[in-house]
């Protein structure tokens, strides 16, 4: 149970004391009703005795009584009717509710914290999510017992109002004061008349009650002295003859009012009447007043008149109306305890404010209290203690005297305890003798008499020695409802006895309260022993005994004494060593539901919301909706709006497992208590909105208009849109080529407030800065509505929130925001004008569905827009109508029992109306308060009930983890995509692609339009486009004259330029040269960044202007997914926006078609004499037709080959004539020869102006324009650039020096082969001509070069080893590879040479050795002709010959230098002979140290010598 004020023991002796009656005559009742009290409510706070009273028991041994109370009451001759006491009791407890203001009380049990006494209601309610740390915050120490002063209330009342019975004795009055004034004619008259009255009231037949303890009641008399009228001297004098008359300790002098009203006005003097009259209203008279039943209204006799004085004399002049119990009237049992009384805490508020209106002791002072607490004392002392000592022997003689027995009584009861005792019956083996009376003068009843005074005087040994006698002869005769009651006392006095060495008899009370409860049938009583014999148990820490007791009380009789009980025994359950803590919440729904029956409003919403404390978060959705539904109906109730709004929020925010027509239900109870709370508030902010679901982390913004669609063979740039899925490689792409153009743009520079342009933000992109939105430009918000329930919803007029400050960013920033609007509220006429808001009328989504809403804003002026949530109606949707138009979900069968149980609907539809409560159902009262102002018809619940309302985007930024501090702490960045700033306006592109190709060959070259168009009221400047691949398109040379405007060939429409040639002409190459700065090929501009070539540079607003655009479908084949970045600025500085960008992925698909082989090696061709052809090349060209006719492709035709070089350039091919034009189908491979010479001085000179040198062997019919557009183009993208990176990889690893470098030129070749094709396409059966360019790369000679990259294949898995790796060393020297390679040879000899042997017998043959040197340095070269070849092979074919002459040279030659040496060759006999045996060694002249190298042997030079 809750800790009470009092502890047990004062509990017990405050409910038991000695009751005193009182009379007073109509002159005591005048004086003392100027303090605006009775007598008995004058002297009721000084009835507690502050000093201890000694007393003789009947054994002459002294007793002492500590801290005695006496009870003093008007005589009321009436007995109380239960449904009074009963509403009595409602409205005090409902009068008791928690203390607002003060601090919370918390008691902890096991792992809750529990906020049991609520300073108020709203303090406890469950959807406060910091409950637990602010509630440990407020407490100083871990445990805090909890108070229930209603429960206190309830109990002191229920005690109070028990009427007087004749089976015990402890409530009878003890003695009578009779109060006259000194005012009166003849006081001693006016005495005797009020001991007349006192004994005709005691001894007549006509009175029941007050029940008297003994028939000498003792009288006392007390004359009242009014200080400020009466004569003192009056008053003694009539003093004087009351003492002789009734003797000293039988009358007092009692002088009060003693403060004069017109001195000391202003001193302040304490109340101490508040404490008891404000809290116990039972005989106080106004109080009384109010509680009489309207039911009785028409009933004419006077009820409630309190008798302390004498109104006319009637019959020997005494009235014969004295006042009834103050709780007396006929009312309905169950009124006050159901849901039909509706102003019982009003009543009590009233009654309470009415008797605080007028002070009371108004003309008392300090002195006059402590004359009142004298007067009582002397009482005590002189007059009640002595009557009831001299009550004790008396009744103890007359038991000796009628028992025959011992003289004293404690020999008698040690005798009785001494034998051997008689075995018990069982309660259930007993029958009530319910007619069974004992007559007054009874010995069991003497002994009940003696024991209920032993009691009243704290004498407990010896009561319970009485009370036990007294029970053993009460159940010999069977007499259960006198034995019943001696038990419960036996069972009290045990326990309060001092030092006891009894064990308290817990079954005493429990027999007790079992036949209270099932013989007797009298529910009082057994209310009574429950709630002492539970208070007793919880003293001795048996809550779990108590928590039974209390359980087993409750029954359907009383609502309000169930409340109150099972609330106790949930305390009970909470407090014991181990505590319950679900038992706790369960027995606390149990108490809510009972008060809410009893229509304890605010207890049942306490009690609710204290269990919720328990049942929240444990996964019990079911109990927890229950528990947040009641508390949203008893909050309603209680106009408590905001805490029913709460509640009902709760059940729909869960993942709710009700069924579809119970969340249906609930949700329209929402819809209603909200739109109750808004019509309170119509002009205050929109209230928050639980459903749908918002997804704030999957908000995407998109800032721009929708792109215009695709129109035919127009295709508009995929740009950025919501449709598109985010994907963060792309956007790290798109970032680096913004960059990159920007430090293009910037002179090489990225600007430290660049900031990467966003156009759709989402949880996963960089939202740290503000967004910039242009004006005329919308702002679109995607929301991601989830709805948790299985019913649909229908969202109307949904729109955004925003709030706007308005800026003028052109003005600088040191200006701020001047003015602020908000389309909340549509009162401000700006909020149109400045930012248009797009309404969505009806957004409908289905049960448990996840669907997505775009909202759009557009604003019109510059500033900050912030977007603050959304705003909507929220409603349900109607659902087709069941059975006769009627919805079966449980919130249909509720209103229908709100409504009236006769209702036609019912009848008709055959739902029977709910007779029984259910833990869903509040009262009836509730019900029809709840529903009376809903528009039903027949008892049907409305559909379509909708309600405004909003939700907010709080959207949480990324976790911070940067610094130490950070990562120690959860801390969260700002996410400012909602909070766009609004810049002037800006131009808009867009960019449409015409007949755009989604499939080409590798290599192939298509020409299509793309179209640019400035949508906006600003000129377009400085165009650019960013690609990672340059080498897939081309807008053409800068100069115009490189760029056909459209095709000029003269069959198929070729999209190169061409030229018809002269069938009969040769194959040789046709030259010209041209520089890759036409082509936009730069060593300073990156090759990324390409500028759009607009006419005059500008786009003027409304404009479009269409440009050529080649492309040539990349080398692999494959899917190629080509990202186009368009940047453009504006003609006018602007204040945050330096440039936009247009994005285009273009998605392509190329299948194989022809793929090359080339390899260079040197020509033996060297004459002495001319020097044109001194340096020249055989190229062999392999192509080979690797495509799989998946493309519908049945041949290529190769129609050009071309060169491009600084250095070499192609001289003429020498296939036969007939394979001109090489035709290749499927898997047919070509092998083409081609000489190569190096440029001309001439040629060499315009190379060394940064030109490239282009010759074109035309193998078809015409000869197409390499040096031009397209072709040009495409190289320079190309090889150009892969040259570029080789010469500087090869640059960075050789640093050895510049003979290094020059010896490796020697074998470098700078020749890049481009084959022209065609392939004729069979598609839709019309044949199609496509066109291509393929591209080989030379760079070294004897090594071959692929057009396709290699690709390697997969290593087999090895095991993984671990090496130091080993720092790679840079060659000092060249290799002797490369050293082998200086010098190139030639014999120049005739092949056939006839000579006659017999006339001469050695033939002389002149030879000449032609020496090249092949470098650009000098050379040191040695000719040693004395070597002779040993092997026997070379001996048998060739023979053997003699070198005449000088046999070994020494020649010193510049770069690139000719040298001949005339040679003699003599012959002894005809044959075949190989004159190649000279052997060359050549070194650098520079290199002293250096060691002649071996070079290489040239082919075999073989003559024939004819003998004639």
């Amino acid at each position: 149970m809750a800790q009470c004020v009092q502890s047990v023991q004062e509990f017990l002796q405050d409910t038991f004391v000695p009751t005193v009656a009182v009379l007073c005559s109509e002159a005591a009742r005048s004086s003392t009703r100027k303090n605006n009290l009775t007598f008995a409510e004058l002297v009721r706070p000084f009835c507690r005795l502050t000093s201890e009273v000694h007393m003789r028991d009947p054994n002459n041994q002294s007793h002492v009584i500590k801290n005695l109370r006496i009870n003093v009451t008007s005589i009321v001759t009436q007995p109380p009717q239960q449904a009074t006491i009963r509403k009595l009791l409602s409205e005090v407890v409902a009068a008791s509710q928690p203390a607002e203001g003060l601090v919370a009380n918390v008691i902890t049990a096991g792992d809750y914290d529990f906020n049991i006494s609520d300073r108020s209601v709203k303090a406890s309610v469950p959807w406060y999510n910091n409950w637990k740390d602010t509630l440990t915050q407020l407490s100083s120490s871990k445990f805090h017992a909890a108070t229930t002063p209603w429960f206190e209330a309830y109990r002191e009342c229920f005690f109070q109002s028990m009427p007087p019975s004749d089976h015990e004795f402890l409530h009878h009055y003890l003695a009578c004061m009779l109060v006259v004034s000194s005012k009166d004619s003849d006081p001693v008259e006016q005495f005797l008349k009020l001991s007349h009255e006192q004994h005709r009231i005691q001894h007549s037949s006509d009175y029941s009650c007050p029940k008297w303890f003994i028939p000498n009641t003792l009288k006392y008399y007390v004359l009242l002295h009014d200080v400020s009228e009466g004569e003192e001297e009056r008053a003694e004098s009539v003093y004087e003859e009351m003492k002789q008359r009734y003797g000293t300790q039988g009358c007092y002098l009692l002088k009060f009012n003693s403060r004069i009203p017109s001195s000391g006005a202003d001193e302040q003097i304490p109340d101490p009447w508040s404490q008891y009259l404000n809290r116990n209203n039972l005989q106080n008279q106004e109080i009384c007043d109010g509680f009489i039943p309207l039911a009785n209204k028409s009933n004419e006799k006077v009820i409630g008149v309190e008798l302390d004085g004498l109104d006319s004399p009637i019959n020997a002049g005494f009235p014969n109306n004295f006042k009834s119990h103050p709780t007396q009237g006929n009312v309905n049992l169950r009124e006050f305890d159901g849901p039909h009384h509706v102003n019982a805490v009003d009543t009590v508020n009233a009654a309470t404010k009415q008797n605080g209106s007028s002070a009371r002791g108004l003309s008392l002072t300090l002195t006059d209290h402590d004359r009142i607490r004298q007067f009582i004392q002397e009482f005590t002392f002189r007059g009640l203690l002595p009557h009831i000592e001299k009550t004790i022997r008396q009744l103890n003689d007359q038991l000796v005297s009628r028992k025959g027995l011992s003289r004293s009584l404690f020999t008698v009861t040690k005798k009785w305890f001494n034998v051997s005792k008689v075995p018990e019956k069982s309660i259930n083996e007993l029958k009530n003798s319910s007619t069974l009376l004992y007559p007054p003068e009874a010995p069991e009843l003497q002994i009940r008499k003696m024991a209920d005074l032993c009691f009243l005087v704290q004498h407990y040994d010896l009561a319970y020695n009485c009370y036990h006698t007294a029970k053993k002869d009460f159940l010999n005769d069977q007499a259960m409802l006198y034995a019943a009651g001696a038990l419960e006392m036996a069972a009290a006095s045990v326990f309060l006895q001092p030092g006891a060495q009894r064990q308290y008899p817990t079954h005493y009370m429990e027999t007790a309260i079992q036949t209270y409860k099932d013989l007797c049938k009298n529910l009082v009583l057994a209310e009574r022993c429950t709630l002492l014999s539970a208070e007793i148990l919880k003293s001795q820490a048996k809550y779990l005994e108590a928590a039974t007791l209390l359980i087993r009380m409750t029954s359907e009789d009383s609502d309000l004494r169930s409340a109150i009980l099972l609330e106790q025994a949930a305390h009970c359950f909470i407090n014991m060593r181990s505590p319950m803590v679900r038992k706790f919440a369960f027995h606390m729904i149990l108490a809510g539901h009972r008060f809410g029956k009893a229509d304890q409003r605010k207890h049942a919403l306490r009690c609710y919301s204290q269990a919720m404390q328990v049942y929240r978060g444990k996964g019990w959705s079911l109990a927890e909706d229950h528990i947040n539904f009641t508390i949203g109906r008893q909050s309603f109730t209680l106009r408590q709006l905001d805490n029913a709004v709460s509640a009902f929020r709760h059940i729909l925010i869960n993942d709710s497992k009700q069924t579809a027509s119970q969340q249906e239900a609930f949700l329209r109870e929402y819809l209603y208590v909200y739109k109750s709370v808004s019509q309170f508030s119509p002009e205050g902010q929109l209230l928050q909105l639980p459903l749908p679901h918002i997804k704030t982390a999957a908000t995407r913004v998109f800032f721009g208009h929708d792109r215009r669609p695709s129109e035919g063979e127009k295709q508009a740039a995929t740009h950025v849109s919501l449709d598109q899925e985010y994907e963060r490689e792309a956007s790290q792409q798109w970032k680096e080529l913004e960059e990159r153009v920007v430090a293009v743009v910037n002179k090489g520079t990225i600007p430290q407030t660049f900031q990467h342009t966003q156009y759709c933000l989402n949880s996963l992109t960089d939202n740290l800065r503000f967004p910039v939105a242009v004006v005329e430009e919308p702002v679109t918000v995607e929301v991601v509505f989830k709805n948790p329930l299985s019913v649909p919803l229908l969202l109307s007029d949904l729109s955004l929130l925003w709030k706007f400050n308005f800026r003028d960013f052109t003005k600088g920033s040191e200006e701020d925001a001047s003015e602020s609007i908000s389309n909340e509220k549509d009162t401000h006429p700006k909020a149109s004008q400045s930012i248009v808001t797009e309404v969505i009328s009806e957004f409908q989504i289905s049960g448990e569905e996840t669907k997505t809403a775009r909202l759009k804003l557009l604003p019109r002026q510059t500033g900050e827009l912030h977007i603050l949530g959304i705003v909507y109606n929220l409603s349900t949707v109607p659902l087709a109508l069941r059975q006769d138009g009627i919805d079966s979900s449980p919130g249909t069968h509720v209103a229908a029992n709100c409504l009236s149980v006769s209702s036609p609907y019912l009848s008709k539809s055959g739902i029977k109306p709910q007779t029984t409560h259910n833990l869903h159902q509040s009262s009836s009262v509730d019900q029809l308060e709840y529903y009376h102002m809903l528009s039903w018809t027949d008892g049907k619940v409305p559909h379509g009930l909708s309600v405004r309302g909003r939700q907010d985007l709080e959207i949480q930024g990324p976790r911070l983890n940067n610094t130490k501090e950070e990562k120690t702490s959860v801390k969260y960045g700002s996410d400012r995509r909602l909070d766009p700033i609004i810049t002037e306006a800006m131009p808009l592109l867009e960019v449409f692609f015409i007949n755009f190709p989604t499939g080409l060959l590798c290599g192939e070259l298509r020409k299509t339009y793309v179209e640019f168009v400035n949508v906006s009221q600003c000129p377009l400047t400085g165009l650019r486009v960013v690609c990672k691949d340059p080498d897939f398109f081309s807008f053409g040379s800068k100069t115009a004259a490189l760029t056909p405007l459209s095709p000029t060939a003269s069959e198929n429409c070729s999209a190169y330029k061409t030229v018809v040639t002269d069938s009969a002409s040769t194959s040789s190459a046709i030259t010209s040269s041209v520089s890759p700065a036409d082509f936009g090929v730069d060593a300073g501009n990156p090759r990324w960044v390409i500028d759009v070539p607009v006419p005059d540079s500008v786009l003027l607003p409304g404009a479009s202007v269409q440009l050529p655009l080649w492309l040539r479908g990349p080398d692999e084949e494959g899917v190629h997914e080509i990202n186009f970045l368009f940047y453009y600025e504006s003609t006018k500085p602007h204040s945050k926006l330096s440039h936009r960008v247009l994005k285009h992925t273009a998605i392509i698909c190329t299948s194989r078609s022809l793929s090359g082989r080339a390899t260079a090696c040197r020509s033996n061709a060297l004459e002495a004499e001319a020097k044109s052809d001194i340096d020249n090349l055989l190229v062999f060209l392999d192509v080979a037709n690797v495509n799989t006719s998946e493309a519908g492709v049945r041949e290529f035709h190769l129609i050009q080959v071309s060169s491009c070089s600084e250095h070499w350039k192609l001289q003429k091919c020498i296939n036969p004539a007939e394979d001109k034009d090489a035709k290749l189908n499927s898997r047919e491979r070509a092998k083409l020869c081609f000489t190569a010479m190096r440029c001309q001085h001439s040629e060499a000179t315009s190379c060394t102006e940064g030109k490239y040198i282009f010759a074109d062997i035309v193998l078809g019919k015409e000869q197409i324009i390499s040096s031009t557009t397209p072709c040009a183009d495409f190289f320079f993208q190309s090889c150009c650039h892969k040259a570029a990176m080789q010469t500087t990889m090869g640059a960075g690893k050789q640093k050895a020096g510049d003979v290094t470098k020059l010896v490796q030129k020697c074998n470098e070749v700078d020749l890049n082969i481009i084959v022209l094709w065609k392939a004729y396409v069979v598609e839709d059966n019309k044949q199609l001509i496509l066109e291509g360019q393929l591209h080989v790369a030379l760079r070294s000679i004897g090594k071959e070069a692929c057009s396709l990259p290699q690709v390697q294949e997969a290593q087999e898995m090895v095991l993984l080893k671990f090496v130091r790796p080993e720092l790679p060393q840079l060659s000092a020297r060249p290799s002797l590879e490369q050293l082998s390679h200086l010098i190139k040879t030639s014999l120049h000899y005739p092949e056939y040479y006839d000579h006659s042997f017999h006339q001469k017998s050695l033939c002389l043959v002149p030879v000449t050795l032609v020496l090249f040197n092949c470098c650009q340095i000098e050379v040191d070269i040695i000719v040693d002709l004395r070597h002779k070849s040993t092997s026997p092979e070379m001996l048998e074919v060739h023979g053997s010959f003699s070198w005449l002459g000088q046999t070994q040279y020494k020649i010193h030659l510049k770069g690139q230098e000719v040298h001949t040496v005339p040679l003699k060759a003599c012959f002894v006999h005809a044959g075949v002979y190989n004159l190649s045996t000279p052997r060359v060694f050549a070194k650098l002249a520079d290199q002293s140290v250096q060691c002649e190298t071996s070079q290489q042997n040239s082919t075999p030079a073989l003559i024939i010598i004819n003998n004639m």
